[in-house]
């Protein structure tokens, strides 16, 4: 039968897939759209399972805030380049995402893509079909929710979507009086990549670490002295060391004359209210996975050729 015009605008505005992937569909289905629809997404999933081994470093990050900023969730979704980063239907997901994690009770990587995503199906159906679409592997690499009582809690997120940041602020406090200085805090921990928010906070793992190095460097540099000797010598370097992991002895970007944790004792003396940083979520995007080393000529090269 023929298949019109009209009839592939409708399954192209219904699905987002290619018009002459439409017309195939249609095709293969003798014009009956529902059917064309499902051989679409079963070709989309085949389409998804070809890509589904290849690295997806690259993406965004979004969060979200409930209206008093008790709770707040982000979300880093990937894909292989920058270039579909910028895709803003996959903008709106990833924020859709965020949101969907904030109103749910607890959220992980694997339940939200077990989400229903309005009448699309589940997140997985949704990101199958953008992965047909656009024609790369993507995925939710990660997401956390948090939702500690007694604590507020503030955002920065770097212009570029790359970077965010959301620290959790300890206080009795509204968030419109600690808003500007949770959001300095945030800012802090995007530019100077602490790793943890205090001492108390360091792991044992990293800590066992760093005394081995700063022991070895100290024995190399005064190998004559007795290992006892050199214990002693290594606290201060070790203290050191912590001061630029651990985000609230930072030196204060804003004002390097005083610590983060001076800053915000300032903060909290001018509104009258204790307020300390109890917590920081970091996310950058791709951080500790391997990078494709392909360059954006060759991968529209290889788009074109239909790879």
């Amino acid at each position: 039968m023929a298949i019109t015009a009209a009839q592939v605008k409708e399954l192209r505005d219904a699905t987002g897939a290619g018009m002459m992937d439409c017309k195939k569909a249609l095709t293969e289905c003798e014009g009956n759209f529902d059917k064309a629809v499902d051989w679409l997404r079963e070709k989309g999933i085949s389409k998804a399972a070809k890509k589904a081994g290849r690295i997806a470093a690259e993406g965004l990050v979004k969060y979200a805030f409930n209206e008093d900023h008790t709770q707040a969730c982000v979300v880093e979704f990937n894909t292989e380049t920058d270039f579909a980063a910028k895709n803003p239907e996959l903008a709106e997901l990833t924020q859709n995402l965020a949101d969907m994690g904030l109103a749910a009770d607890k959220v992980c990587e694997k339940c939200i893509l077990e989400m229903q995503y309005g009448d699309e199906g589940t997140v997985q159906d949704v990101v199958t079909a953008k992965i047909a679409k656009i024609g790369e592997n993507m995925s939710v690499r990660r997401i956390v929710k948090a939702a500690t009582p007694g604590v507020k809690y503030v955002g920065y997120l770097h212009a570029t979507g790359k970077i965010a940041v959301i620290i959790g602020l300890k206080t009795e406090a509204s968030f419109e009086e600690v808003a500007v200085c949770g959001k300095d805090v945030a800012m802090q921990a995007a530019s100077m990549r602490p790793q943890f928010v205090n001492e108390a906070g360091v792991d044992a793992e990293f800590l066992a670490h760093e005394k081995e190095v700063i022991f070895q460097q100290t024995k190399n540099e005064s190998p004559d002295k007795p290992d006892a000797i050199i214990e002693k010598m290594i606290v201060g370097r070790l203290k050191k060391s912590l001061q630029e992991v651990c985000l609230v002895d930072q030196k204060f970007v804003k004002d390097s004359s005083v610590t983060v944790a001076q800053y915000v004792a300032g903060v909290a003396k001018e509104i009258g209210k204790p307020v300390e940083v109890v917590e920081m979520i970091r996310y950058e995007v791709g951080e500790g996975m391997q990078k494709r080393e392909e360059n954006f000529a060759e991968e529209v090269a290889k788009q074109m050729a239909g790879l």
